[in-house]
C-alpha cells in the first residue's frame, strides 16, 4: 500500500514538472490585404502583416497575374494601382515569403468608378451694366427650380435714369430670373449693400455675407439682419461654410477667420495675413469629425500662399503643406479622405493630405486663373475661371467649355453643381453673367 504522503509528493511533483514546462501556442505568421478606396482609374490597398520579422519580401498579384514584387518595411503598407480602367472589376492577393514558406492574404475585389458625361448644354444669362458695372460674385443651388446668385447689379429705372438703389441678388424659379433687393438694417451705411457669398442648408435656411460685413438669414419668409461681424471685419466676407445655421463660418482678407456657434461669433487666430479666399469642409469618416480646410493669397500682389485646416473641436487653425506649388491659390475643394482639389493659378490634386505634394503643373489641365471649384463627386468636378474658362473633370480627364463659355472682358467667380446642374457666375463688364449648364 503506498502511504498518502507519497500520493502527495508525486501530485506537487507532477505539477510542478507542466509549470515548468508550459506547452506554448503556435505563432501564426498571418498578412491581409484590404481596398481602402478606389477612383475611376486607381485603386489604394493596404497590407497588414502581423507575427512577421521585417523586412520581408512579398508579391502583389491582380487578377491571378504578378503586379509587383515589394518589400514591405512596416506592418502597414499602402501601394497604388495605377492606370486602371474605370468602371471595371478587378481582384487582388498579396502572398510574403518567410524561409522558404508562402503566406497568402485572401483574394479581394476592388472595382474602379465610373466616369461621368461631359455632355452639358449651356444657357446664359446677363443681369445690369446699364448703370454701372455688374458683377455676380456667387452662387447657390437649392435644386433646378430654385437657384440663387449673389453680387451688385446696377439698373436704370422706368425713366431710364440709373436706379439709385442696386439690386443685389437674383432667383431662379424654374421659369424665369428675378432681381432681388436684399435690405439690411444699413449697420454698414447703406441699406442695399452688394452680397458677396451665399450658403445654402435648405430653402428656408440660406445665409448671405455682404460686403459691408453683415450677414442676413434667409427663413423663406423673412430677411434677419446681423450686424456684429463689421466690428470684427475688416472688409467683405469672401466665403461661408458651415454645418448648420448655428454653426458656421466665415472668411476674410488679413487672414480673417471667424465661427458662429449658437449667437455667439469667435474670431479665430490664423496665423496669416493673407486673404482667405475660399473655405469648404467635408464630414471625415476615419477621424469621425468634420474636415474643413481653406486656402489663402493676396492675388495680384504676391506669390504667396497656404492651406489651412481648422479643427472645429479646438477652433486651432494649422497650416500644411503646399508644395510644390509655386503660385497664388483662390479656391478648395474636396471629399475627405477621397480627393482633395485647390486652384488658382494652376488645378492641384491630392488623394489624401499626407501624400507627399500636390499633382498636376500649373498650365497641365489650363492657361487661365481658375477662381472656384465644386464638385459632386470625385469624378464629377467643375472649376471656373478667367476669360469664361470653365472646366469638367469626369474621374479620369479635363474638358474645357470655353469655346461655348468664353468672356472677353471679365471671369466666372464661382461655381455650384448639383447632379446633372451647373451654375457658373462673374462678370462680362459691364453687366453681370450667369450661365446653366444641364446634362
Amino acid at each position: 500500500m503506498v502511504k498518502p504522503s507519497v500520493i502527495i509528493l508525486s501530485f506537487f511533483l507532477f505539477i510542478s514538472l507542466n509549470c515548468n514546462n508550459p506547452t506554448q501556442p503556435p505563432v501564426i505568421q498571418n498578412v491581409e490585404l484590404k481596398v481602402n478606396d478606389a477612383t475611376a482609374t486607381e485603386v489604394f490597398l493596404e497590407i497588414t502583416t502581423s507575427n512577421v520579422n521585417l523586412p520581408v519580401s512579398a508579391t502583389l498579384n491582380k487578377d491571378g497575374t504578378l503586379l509587383q514584387n515589394i518589400t514591405l518595411v512596416n506592418a502597414n503598407t499602402t501601394i497604388v494601382d495605377k492606370s486602371l480602367s474605370p468602371n471595371k472589376n478587378y481582384t487582388y492577393q498579396v502572398i510574403i515569403n518567410i524561409n522558404g514558406k508562402q503566406v497568402t492574404s485572401s483574394s479581394v475585389p476592388a472595382q474602379t468608378m465610373d466616369t461621368t458625361s461631359h455632355n452639358f448644354t449651356w444657357q446664359t444669362f446677363t443681369f445690369g451694366g446699364q448703370a454701372g458695372s455688374s458683377t455676380l460674385y456667387d452662387v447657390a443651388i437649392i435644386n433646378e427650380n430654385d437657384i440663387w446668385a449673389v453680387g451688385e447689379i446696377y439698373m436704370n429705372d422706368s425713366t431710364g435714369q440709373p436706379d439709385p438703389n442696386a439690386y443685389n441678388a437674383v432667383h431662379w424659379d424654374g421659369s424665369k430670373w428675378e432681381l432681388k433687393r436684399i435690405k439690411t438694417n444699413a449697420c454698414g451705411g447703406v441699406v442695399y449693400p452688394p452680397i458677396k457669398a451665399i450658403f445654402v442648408f435648405s430653402s428656408n435656411d440660406i445665409l448671405f455675407a455682404h460686403i459691408d460685413g453683415s450677414i442676413s438669414y434667409y427663413n423663406e419668409i423673412e430677411f434677419i439682419n446681423d450686424c456684429s461681424l463689421i466690428t470684427q471685419l475688416n472688409g467683405s466676407a469672401n466665403k461661408i461654410w458651415g454645418m448648420s445655421r448655428n454653426d458656421f463660418y466665415v472668411v476674410s482678407s488679413n487672414g480673417f477667420i471667424a465661427h458662429y456657434i449658437n449667437g455667439y461669433w469667435q474670431k479665430l487666430i490664423s496665423g496669416t495675413n493673407l486673404n482667405v479666399n475660399d473655405i469648404w469642409g467635408d464630414f471625415n469618416q476615419a477621424t469621425g469629425k468634420y474636415e474643413i480646410l481653406a486656402v489663402a493669397s493676396n492675388l495680384f500682389s504676391s506669390l504667396d500662399r497656404t492651406i489651412l485646416s481648422i479643427d472645429p473641436a479646438t477652433r486651432i487653425v494649422t497650416h500644411l503643406s503646399s508644395q510644390p506649388i509655386q503660385y497664388t491659390l483662390k479656391g478648395i475643394w474636396f471629399y475627405s479622405n477621397k480627393q482633395y482639389f485647390v486652384s488658382g493659378d494652376g488645378i492641384f490634386q491630392k488623394h489624401i493630405l499626407s501624400d507627399n505634394s500636390w499633382a498636376n503643373n500649373p498650365l497641365e489641365i489650363t492657361s487661365y486663373f481658375i477662381n472656384k471649384i465644386r464638385g459632386n463627386d470625385i469624378n464629377d468636378v467643375v472649376a471656373v475661371g478667367a476669360f469664361g474658362e470653365v472646366l469638367h473633370y469626369n474621374g479620369v480627364n479635363w474638358k474645357s467649355y470655353r469655346n461655348t463659355t468664353k468672356i472677353n472682358d471679365g471671369a466666372y467667380y464661382s461655381v455650384e453643381t448639383g447632379n446633372n446642374l451647373v451654375v457658373a457666375v462673374g462678370q462680362d463688364n459691364p453687366a453681370a453673367v450667369l450661365i446653366i449648364g444641364k446634362r
